[in-house]
């Protein structure tokens, strides 16, 4: 079996937040670099990939010392050109054999076709490791997605290299060999380096297989990105634990604990505190300042409460942590102190005073300031209120507040916190508590899988906020393409059928979008409007398709022009029982045909307009039925649209299976009696808008 490679770059301390990422793509290009060179076998399985805060290094197994030759077969040129009457090589030959490097006796005549080519045949020797590592490690270098690349001069004065970090070693062993490559200025060599306070400074590693407990043993060092992270996390966890509290949401631990993996070598976790006057100020701001500038883990207590104790992630391992704890104490006391300051100065001025000042704020250079925006949001707010049974004067109030905290001092400093630090300050003004609510919850959901705005002031505001910046935006031409989507319009569209649909809003979605429309101050052209209406409905295909509904489902169910969207899961589950009826298929493809054949003509939609003209039996039968069933569905559709109304439809018109093959097995539809056409035509349409009242059920044909 074959030996395994390292590689190890040392530099200097890395961008901690693409430590990660670059760790990786380092590791996976020089593999695959060493897979095209054929050193390695596309079995990837048993390659290690380390980073830390000074290092990008991977172990890959079971790589060759050279790669095996190769017969390498090459079309030169006709042989009536490469060989004389005589037989013998041409001017030509010569020529090109010398330019190959090659002698007459590699060449091969073989027809090909209709006529005689020669062929170069050679062995090409196959890449020593030397040169395919060399040739890989150029290459994962260069392709490294760095995130801000560096230039600096090699120790010679005049040579001038660019890479994320500079470069201070490299270790290339393969087994317990060096193998014999150079990059950054760097020739490789066997010796890494510990922990830069507590371990080893010159580490020699014996072998490839033996550098990660090298580094561990000796330099203190974990190398591996996943296990340190993994032994951050348990001590932490335990710790935390220990002292009776949590970490809070992993949504909000896991970014952070992927930070500080990428900032120690060796992580040790000590607790700290802060003076418990500062838990007057709101909790979430105490949060986003340990969390973002000193990268602390709060804790927290029942119910998700903050406590005055917090972690600190440390790449020291003491037993007397005492100076690492206090030092950490005298930084947060000021950072805290900032947003005690930021809080106090912004309530000395009510939420109201500060709308004007929006006006200073600009939006958008074609859609005016947010004061502006905020007027449009607040008189759509109040349309949907009414159109969805909300409070009107409630979700007005809060849409003029909504953005009032965007020229605050708190979220000048943090704006992660706009919404959050509207309520708090709303609800010190006095406001209504389910104003205060709405402010905060307008911005949601702000991302896939976060919740919903949960008071119908909320809603109202929520859907208008959103509605306002897809429709503005689209009405100036900012319509999202490709992977581009720099105001977040998919993200709002799908906030808006998120709630729509989660929250059994009864209410016809184009209604919405009509109302912004009106609204809007750049009003949208008939283009415009039609692009909107696809956006939209291709996010909420996307969306029930993720949710895992079969593509042609939703389809089916969007086929028929479902505007209520607290339904549309309704109408897909009610096609999924239709499917299961015997007399599906046959339905699906009998529509497909009448559509078909209305696509090609003149339909008006008026149902028997020579009622005179004598009908065959078939026809007549069909004809009675489709009476009959239309007012029997519109009773079932009138009292009550749910899962249970909508499939009892589409069952009840699965009884007219037989009816409808048997008239397409008697009747002639496109008959020369121009009456009897038209009739048939007129029939045909008026049984395709009944058959598909539920769902387009053409789409299920196989």
């Amino acid at each position: 079996m074959n030996p395994s490679l390292l590689v190890e770059l040392f530099t200097e301390e890395l961008p901690p937040k693409a430590l990660k990422h670059l760790g990786e793509a380092f590791g996976l290009r020089l593999q695959d670099g060493l897979i095209r060179a054929q050193l390695k076998d596309h079995d990837v399985r048993g390659t290690q990939i380390f980073a830390t805060p000074r290092r990008l290094a991977v172990l890959i197994k079971h790589v060759r010392p050279k790669a095996a030759d190769r017969t390498e077969s090459k079309k030169l040129m006709p042989s009536k050109v490469a060989f004389g009457a005589d037989g013998k090589p041409s001017a030509a030959l010569a020529k090109r054999l010398e330019k190959e490097g090659a002698t007459v006796a590699q060449i091969e005549r073989r027809v090909e076709g209709d006529a005689e080519y020669a062929f170069l045949t050679q062995t090409i020797p196959g890449l020593t490791l030397a040169a395919g590592l060399q040739l890989a490690l150029e290459e994962a270098i260069a392709k490294l997605p760095i995130p801000k690349v560096m230039s600096y001069q090699l120790a010679d004065g005049a040579t001038t290299v660019q890479f994320v970090r500079p470069a201070h070693g490299l270790v290339a062993l393969y087994g317990g060999d060096i193998v014999d490559v150079s990059v950054l200025g760097l020739k490789a060599g066997r010796t890494t380096h510990g922990h830069r306070f507590q371990g080893v400074k010159d580490i020699p590693v014996d072998a490839a297989d033996a550098y990660e407990e090298a580094l561990a043993a000796h330099g203190q060092v974990i190398p591996s990105f996943d296990s340190r992270r993994t032994e951050t996390e348990r001590l932490l966890r335990a710790q935390a634990a220990t002292l009776g509290a949590s970490l809070g949401p992993e949504d909000d631990v896991a970014p952070l604990l992927d930070e500080v993996t990428a900032l120690v070598e060796q992580p040790s976790v000590y607790v700290g505190e802060f003076e418990r006057e500062f838990l007057a100020v709101p909790q979430e701001c105490l949060i986003l300042t340990m969390r973002q500038n000193q990268k602390y883990f709060p804790l927290f207590g029942a119910a998700g409460k903050l406590t005055n104790k917090f972690l600190i992630v440390s790449n020291m391992r003491l037993d007397d942590s005492k100076n690492i704890v206090e030092g950490n104490q005298r930084v947060v006391g000021p950072r805290l102190e900032d947003a005690r300051f930021f809080y106090n100065q912004d309530r000395k001025q009510r939420l109201e005073e500060r709308v004007p000042q929006l006006a200073r704020v600009v939006y958008h250079n074609k859609l005016g300031s947010q004061l502006e925006r905020v007027e449009r949001v607040q008189l759509l707010a109040g349309k949907i209120a009414r159109e969805i049974g909300a409070d009107p004067v409630l979700a007005e109030r809060a849409a003029w507040l909504a953005k009032a905290d965007l020229v605050t001092g708190m979220v000048g400093e943090f704006p992660q916190l706009q919404g959050i630090m509207g309520r708090y300050y709303a609800l010190a003004d006095g406001e209504d508590a389910r104003v205060a609510d709405a402010v905060e919850q307008h911005y949601c959901p702000r991302h896939a899988g976060d919740v919903l705005p949960d008071n119908s002031a909320a809603i109202a505001l929520a859907l208008a906020d959103k509605l306002e910046s897809v429709v503005g935006l689209f009405s100036i031409g900012q319509i999202p393409t490709g992977d581009k989507d720099p105001y977040g319009l998919r993200r709002a569209t799908l906030g808006c059928i998120r709630i729509l649909i989660e929250k059994k809003i009864h209410v016809e979605w184009r209604t919405l979008l009509d109302a912004a429309c009106t609204i809007c101050q750049n009003q949208l052209d008939s283009n415009q409007v039609v692009s909107l209406y696809s956006f939209w409905t291709e996010r909420l295909r996307n969306l029930l398709t993720d949710l895992g509904h079969p593509i042609r489902r939703v389809d089916a169910a969007l086929g028929g022009n479902p505007w209520r969207l607290d339904l549309i899961i309704d109408r897909i589950e009610a096609v999924k029982a239709f499917e299961a009826l015997p007399e599906a298929q046959s339905l699906s493809a009998a529509n497909k045909r009448i559509k078909n054949i209305l696509a090609k003509v003149d339909y008006r939609g008026i149902l028997d307009p020579n009622p005179g003209v004598e009908k065959e039996p078939a026809e007549k039968k069909l004809f009675e039925a489709l009476l009959d069933l239309g007012v029997t569905v519109d009773k079932q559709l009138a009292q009550k649209q749910d899962q249970q109304s909508l499939t009892q439809a589409l069952v009840t018109l699965a009884t007219i299976r037989e009816l409808v093959d048997r008239f397409f097995e008697e009747v002639l539809v496109m008959a020369e009696d121009k009456k009897k056409r038209e009739n048939r035509i007129e029939m045909l349409g008026k049984l395709s808008a009944l058959m598909n009242r539920v769902a387009d059920i053409s789409l299920l044909s196989a």
